[in-house]
């Protein structure tokens, strides 16, 4: 096959039938930065992650998958047009989102009632697009109407109903198992045929931020089943990394790479109700 792409954490191949293989590595990422070491079985984590949510939003839109690959941590898909924004949705405030809170009382535009914490719930779900910059850039926040400007007005509209209800049917379905969706990203683009189509991952720990249901409370960092405990790691005086130094990030020691690897696999046992086979 045809190697096409290597980002930071997927790779990209084209089969001879001009479809694509998607390739998930054990690579993490955390601030733009690509970590040392691997963290165990996490692409293969992912992408069956990803196939089981694929069939509990089959009802929602469609995907692009087409069958498994040859591994567990593979699968052969059609190409699509993809969308030039970044479609996100969130539930609480966490994050890049609270800190543009906490500046502009605003999340991409969008005005927020005063006195939110970290890790409060939001009245109800928004839409908070940003730009897809490139690799070892950041992403920017940005509003509903430069996603108008960007794509015009009845795509920009479909990007933030589809983000919503994949949003909302998460949510449900975490709530269900004791776990908190606080937010979520997704990737979409057009098939052959112009129709808006679920791509690469969905509702993963990488895509979305996953907190125990028990242990949620507002005003302090949450527990969390998602990659937010490597970030926490890093920016800790333990990690001695300054994260504005413009220097890499440290060799993440053997206890986080196992602690991490640990939540991944109890996300995908509690969301699936079924064991990790690999």
């Amino acid at each position: 096959m045809k190697h096409l792409h290597s980002g930071k954490v997927r790779d990209l191949y084209q089969t001879d039938e001009g479809l694509l293989m998607m390739v998930a590595s054990d690579r993490i990422s955390a601030f733009d930065y690509v970590l040392e070491p691997d963290i165990p079985d996490k692409g293969a984590i992912l992408t069956q992650l990803s196939l089981w949510w694929f069939d509990q939003l089959k009802d929602v839109l469609p995907n692009h998958i087409v069958h498994h690959g040859p591994d567990a941590r593979s699968v052969v898909c059609k190409p699509l047009r993809m969308v030039p924004v970044e479609c996100v949705a969130r539930g609480y405030l966490t994050g890049s989102g609270l800190a543009d809170y906490r500046a502009t009382g605003e999340v991409s535009g969008v005005r927020l009632a005063p006195g939110l914490e970290d890790g409060s719930k939001l009245d109800e779900p928004i839409f908070t697009p940003s730009t897809k910059a490139p690799i070892g850039e950041h992403d920017e926040p940005i509003s509903f109407e430069q996603v108008v400007e960007e794509v015009g007005a009845e795509t920009a509209e479909q990007l933030r109903d589809i983000t919503l209800a994949v949003y909302a049917r998460g949510a449900e379905i975490g709530r269900e198992r004791g776990i908190i969706v606080a937010d979520t990203k997704i990737e979409l683009g057009w098939d052959s045929e112009g129709v808006l189509t679920l791509a690469d991952e969905v509702l993963t720990p990488d895509s979305s931020r996953f907190w125990p249901a028990d242990a949620w409370q507002p005003g302090r960092t949450q527990p969390s089943f998602d990659k937010q405990y490597v970030r926490d790691w890093l920016t800790s005086s333990e990690s001695g990394w300054d994260k504005s130094s413009g220097n890499p990030p440290p060799r993440l020691p053997d206890e986080i790479v196992e602690r991490t690897r640990q939540r991944y696999l109890e996300a995908y046992e509690r969301l699936t109700g079924s064991p990790f086979k690999g």
